[in-house]
């Protein structure tokens, strides 16, 4: 384990995986928000995004949590020797999503650039739970069913499974 990509649905707990995970297994963790935007969540232009991005996903050693666009996404499951799909049920999504925006009333979610607007965000958020989950869910099912015999796949659906895969974790990395 030495490129990792993190991705699901919106609100399913990734970027909470993403820095435990980081945590037990000393790898270097970057967040696709934060290579998007600059302070207070100004997004910065596609073309520096995509470069920064390359350059990433070139190196030996990463755990990537988040989306980007089409293209970054695929071009990091194509250079991930792991992938980590949470595929958490449409509600448990909802839920998180709603929680990490009230807790967004109070603080700046972990992870996220400082001064983010989390309330739209989060809008942005409940907007693409539903067709992520109609579209893209399908897809990574698909993907990672293709890829598993080339590399190693987590295919977590439940915060059950989520406990048990990072506490096989913490013994394989003592």
């Amino acid at each position: 384990m030495k490129r990792v990509a993190i991705f699901g649905n919106a609100g399913g707990g990734k970027s909470t995986l993403a820095r435990e995970l980081s945590s037990i297994s000393g790898l270097p963790l970057y967040v696709v928000d934060k290579l998007q935007c600059g302070p207070g969540g100004s997004e910065l232009p596609h073309a520096v995004y995509l470069e920064s991005h390359e350059k990433l996903v070139e190196g030996a050693e990463w755990i990537i949590d988040g989306y980007g666009c089409v293209k970054s996404a695929w071009q990091r499951f194509e250079a991930a020797d792991t992938l980590i799909h949470v595929d958490l049920p449409l509600l448990v999504h909802f839920i998180w999503v709603t929680k990490r925006l009230v807790k967004g009333f109070f603080a700046t979610p972990e992870g996220w650039p400082e001064g983010s607007p989390v309330v739209r965000s989060s809008i942005g958020s409940y907007r693409v739970l539903l067709p992520c989950h109609r579209k893209l869910t399908p897809k990574y099912r698909t993907y990672i069913s293709e890829v598993a015999d080339l590399k190693k796949v987590y295919h977590l659906r439940s915060k059950r499974d989520i406990r048990q895969f990072l506490a096989k974790l913490k013994l394989d990395f003592p």
